[in-house]
């Protein structure tokens, strides 16, 4: 069963990395895993959650670290460590076939950290905001996703490590942003004021 499964998520590795393979892609992908292409967005979040929401803003701009924090930790320093799962570009067995457009990279595969950290903010600010504005939930997961799928587009992640990685990045998401709004410190919470 464990085989067959490694067999599928190669196989569905190979049909992103290969069958989907085009210049335009070429080009976004690296560009969506960049943490410096998403550095505006980044700075929009934090200017905006100061700006109209003041010191709750801050409680919130530091449970979004802390959401990174725990979802970086337990996914690189954690899981991986205990897994050590080869990455796609890596595996000596298939390393040859693999269609690399980024740095491999030295560590391990499973989880994505990339899909546990983003899909971990993902589910925060959707936890938080969703109530005022229903869009955050599928612009929220599209983002996430799209960042996540690009890990195996570029040839350093399996379809699994992503699965994976958005699991734990999205339950750890939704754990924290529920201690947030039921926080005393955070107070009454309404993102519509």
């Amino acid at each position: 069963m464990l085989e067959q499964l490694i067999q599928f998520d190669q196989n569905l590795f190979f049909t992103i990395n290969h069958g989907l393979s085009n210049s335009f892609f070429d080009w976004l992908m690296p560009a969506l895993r960049n943490r410096f292409f998403w550095t505006p967005l980044y700075l929009f979040i934090i200017i905006f959650s100061i700006r109209n929401y003041g010191k709750q803003g801050w409680i919130m701009i530091l449970f979004l670290a802390l959401t990174f924090g725990c979802t970086d930790f337990i996914s690189s320093s954690l899981i991986k460590p205990t897994v050590q799962r080869l990455r796609p570009c890596n595996d000596p067995e298939i390393k040859s076939d693999v269609k690399n457009l980024v740095d491999c990279g030295s560590g391990y595969s499973f989880p994505s950290s990339h899909a546990s950290n983003h899909f971990g903010l993902a589910v925060f600010l959707i936890v938080l905001f969703f109530s005022k504005w229903k869009l955050i939930l599928p612009m929220g997961l599209l983002w996430a996703a799209s960042i996540s799928f690009a890990q195996v587009y570029v040839g350093v992640h399996y379809p699994i490590d992503i699965l994976a990685g958005a699991m734990l990045g999205g339950m750890i998401g939704f754990i924290m942003g529920k201690i947030l709004l039921a926080s005393k410190t955070f107070g009454t919470w309404n993102p519509g004021n």
